[in-house]
């Protein structure tokens, strides 16, 4: 309220009329909890007339009755004075209403309000209604009128044709024909006769189209300018169309009605059961649900969930028992078997042969195979030895290829010298005429007998002087290998790599031996491969060296090789060309894996990538059980767990450019372990070293061996900042020899007792006020002050420490020999009785080796 607003004193209330609107609020309650708040206005009815005033009565005039004639009309009697009416007495004073009567009021305007409105829309349904029904009943009586009209229309038309014309009086003879002449007509003054014509009906006039009266049953005032789904699509827009609720019951009523009049035969399916499977899973494969498989296995005994797994054997009795057909399956069905497809003999082809080359490190196999091949690989090895598997294809003179295998000599690389003789045909052992047998020559030998393959021996450096021939072939008989010089069945061929000498024939008695072999594959199917060699290339990804067992290998086939799957991107040949296709007998280089596979892992072409993938996943998951589950408890490795859990840890990263070369390793500081000490491999791989590689050996304090690989910036910023040793090698012997070392150094240096000499005490002496001498005996050796002592007591030993004082006779020596009597003092012990015996050794410190 405003400071004008306030009253006054001195002043006077404003003149005015009293108001005739009062005012006053609503409150509507509905459900949900809603509410709302209306404005009601209650109108008092204003009487403007004067008081005393008569209201003018106005009298309607009766009607005249019909008469024969017009009659003069009488004037109507006046109407009589009317008294006038006495001034009414002023009302009452109106008492003001308390809210409970204004609310009532309100209420019951409201309510009269809305039955009026509710009478209005009834009254305009009726109305609607009642037009709709004259509307149609116009049309009735308008289409009865139409048809009336034409029926009447076609009878006019009709009667003239079917009966003759009637004749009139004025007229004595009949129409003449048309053809005849017509007579002459007399002359008459009377009236013409009457014209005749036919009736035709006139056309009526089309009735504009009025407009279609809409159905409003069902309308819905308040969307009626709205438009939706339902309202475009269907004609009859102001019917209201049913829900997809009811049409969906609807349909659900007469499918059961449906089923309930004929008995549907039950559909027998066949369920492929794996070794375990959940409940639930069953029952989807069996269509059946999964509460009755459960209520089953409880009457079997057996309360279980529908998401618990159950084994094959009680899935049959459930698949059984629902009248079902059981098939077994296994995980390992999803592998690939590929030893039960042989190829018809029709589809076979001749293919070069494979020929591998097996010996001992240094006797010249590289040296061989470039002087075959007319290249300098022996040059570019680190330290002149080799460290990988190598493949080559060579065209020899008389046109026919041949495949080779380079395999290394290292003792390391015994593994692959076993793939070499698994994927060959044919094995070249070459022995230097100078140095004869050696430990991997006679390893090569083992391998391919284990193999089952011809062997060929290749006595090389035959043009160095000391060489001699003869000297091996006697020392091939220590291991049954007789050569054909001296009556066996084993090739023997003097060659020399260096000066190039016997190499043809060395190539004619392969030839001799690829022909009675008859090697031949098929070239039109899937090519199945295996792995000589993989690597981790930086540019290209991980690079898989395969031979082609059979097959055609061609860019865009999709395999799985190992544990890894891929597409082949590029075949690349052993001389570095980009080719599109590789048949049997063909090293290649594919590009395309997923990851590094290990060597020796068999390639297979598949028909899609899903198939590729679903085997390389099973395949990692057999590689992943048997890497983590654990062997059965026996007493022995229980005592073997123990010596380990004793055993120093050593542990590394090992990272190298080669599959093989990380077998390799990883064997050989397997092999350097002892007892005292193990090697512990953190992780393995091939490629360069990563941030990750370092992160994982800081946690453990380890150093990382990179054999022909390097880290790099990052890793070797973060190797910095974290201490991690990296050791780089490229020759095998460096590696194993600094790994020996350095786990020799974390030993400690070896100590050793040497017992120096041997007394026996004969008599107790007292020494000073609490201490205690000691009169010996020199049985053997020596005894020296300040020598390191123990006492033993019927052979145990009650005291390890060191002699403080020596003498003879009242005086100090530094040393008494054996058969000589002395006293000795011992530190910090008191504890001597006569007939102990005294030992004093010597402790020597030894560098400690492995």
């Amino acid at each position: 309220m405003s400071d004008n607003d306030k009253p006054k004193l001195g002043m006077r209330a404003p003149l005015g009329l009293k108001r005739t609107v009062e005012t006053g609020q609503v409150k509507q309650s509905f459900s949900h909890g809603r509410s709302n708040t209306v404005v009601v206005e209650v109108k008092r009815r204003r009487v403007l007339g004067r008081p005393g005033e008569a209201e003018p009565h106005v009298e309607e005039a009766a009607p005249a009755a019909a008469a024969p004639a017009p009659a003069p009309v009488k004037a109507a009697p006046a109407p009589a004075p009317v008294a006038p009416r006495p001034a009414p007495t002023p009302a009452p004073a109106a008492r003001p209403m308390t809210p409970l009567e204004r609310r009532e009021q309100q209420e019951r305007l409201l309510r009269e309000a809305e039955e009026a409105r509710m009478a209005a829309l009834e009254e305009t349904r009726r109305r609607e209604e009642r037009a709709k029904a004259e509307a149609s009943e116009e049309e009735k009586r308008r289409a009865e009128e139409k048809r009336r009209a034409e029926e009447e229309a076609e009878r006019t038309a009709v009667a003239p044709a079917s009966q003759p014309a009637p004749q009139s009086a004025a007229t004595p003879a009949a129409e003449t024909p048309a053809d005849a002449a017509p007579a002459p007509e007399a002359r008459s003054d009377g009236p013409p006769p009457p014209r005749r014509f036919t009736p035709v009906p006139s056309p009526k006039r089309p009735e504009p189209s009025r407009p279609q009266q809409r159905d409003r049953k069902g309308d819905d005032r308040r969307q009626s300018g709205k438009l939706t789904v339902t309202r475009a699509l269907d004609d009859d827009s102001g019917a209201r169309a049913r829900s997809l609720a009811a049409l969906k019951r609807s349909r659900e009523k007469d499918r059961r009605a449906h089923q309930s009049g004929s008995v549907q035969q039950k559909q027998v399916r066949d369920v492929a059961v794996p070794e375990t499977i959940t409940v639930a899973e069953l029952a989807n494969r069996m269509a059946e649900r999964g509460a009755d498989l459960v209520k089953a296995l409880f009457k079997m005994g057996m309360p279980v969930t529908v998401n618990q797994a159950i084994d094959q054997d009680t899935a049959e009795l459930l698949v059984t028992e629902f009248g079902h057909n059981i098939k077994r399956v296994s995980d390992s069905d999803v592998d690939l078997v590929t030893t039960h497809d042989v190829d018809a003999d029709d589809t076979l082809q001749p293919r070069p042969p494979v020929v591998t080359i097996m010996g001992h490190v240094d006797h010249g196999k590289t040296s061989l195979l470039d002087a075959l091949r007319g290249t300098d690989v022996a040059a570019g090895e680190a330290g002149g030895i080799t460290q990988h598997i190598g493949a080559y294809q060579v065209q020899v003179k008389s046109g026919a290829k041949v495949t080779f295998l380079d395999t290394p000599g290292h003792e390391a690389f015994s593994d692959m010298r076993a793939r070499g003789a698994n994927i060959t045909d044919i094995v070249v052992i070459v022995v230097a005429g100078d140095d004869g047998l050696r430990p991997q020559t006679i390893e090569a030998i083992s391998h391919t007998r284990a193999a089952g393959v011809p062997m060929i021996i290749a006595i090389n450096k035959m043009d160095k002087p000391g060489s001699n021939a003869q000297r091996v072939r006697e020392a091939l008989l220590q291991h049954d290998v007789q050569v054909e010089s001296m009556g066996g069945d084993v090739q023997e061929v003097e060659v020399s790599a260096l000066k190039k000498t016997g190499l043809d024939e060395l190539i004619e008695k392969i030839e001799l031996q690829a022909e009675l072999l008859e090697l031949k594959a098929n070239p039109d199917r899937a090519a199945e491969g295996t792995v000589v060699e993989a690597t981790l290339d930086k540019g290209r990804g991980a690079v898989a060296t395969v031979l082609v067992n059979r097959g055609t290998l061609r860019v865009g086939d999709i395999f799985v090789v190992g544990a890894e799957s891929g597409k082949v991107r590029a075949l690349v040949d052993d001389k570095g060309r980009n080719v599109k296709e590789a048949g049997p007998s063909l090293p290649v280089e594919v590009l395309g894996l997923s990851g590094v596979p290990s060597a020796g892992d068999q390639l297979s072409v598949v028909e899609n990538e899903a198939r590729a993938r679903e085997v390389a996943a099973y395949r990692a998951g057999v590689i992943q059980q048997k890497r983590t589950t654990a062997t059965p408890a026996s007493l022995e490795s229980m005592f073997s767990a123990l010596r380990e859990k004793q055993a120093q840890q050593y542990p590394v990263v090992v990272k190298a450019d080669a599959q093989g070369s990380v077998e390799a390793i990883v064997g050989s500081l397997n092999k350097i372990s002892t007892d005292l000490i193990q090697v512990r491999i953190l992780h393995s791989g091939v490629g360069g070293i990563t941030e990750s590689d370092v992160s994982l050996a800081a946690a453990s304090k380890a150093p990382i061996i990179g054999f022909n690989v390097r880290a790099n910036a990052k890793a070797r910023e973060i190797a910095t900042r974290d201490g991690v040793a990296l050791k780089y090698y490229d020759v095998i012997y460096d590696l194993l020899d600094e790994i020996r070392a350095a786990m020799a150094g974390q030993l400690g240096p070896e100590y050793l007792e040497h017992v120096v000499g041997r007394a026996e005490i004969r008599e107790v002496f007292s020494a000073g006020k609490h201490g205690k001498a000691a009169g010996l005996l020199v049985v053997e050796g020596y005894i020296r002050q300040k020598l390191r002592a123990r006492i033993l007591r019927d052979d145990v030993i009650i005291y390890n420490g060191s002699i403080s004082s020596l003498r003879r006779f009242k005086d100090d020596v530094p040393e008494v020999r054996a058969g000589l009597e002395c006293g000795i003092t011992l530190e910090s012990t008191t504890d001597i009785k006569p007939g102990d015996i005294v030992e004093t050794f010597e402790v020597e410190e030894r560098e400690r080796t492995l």
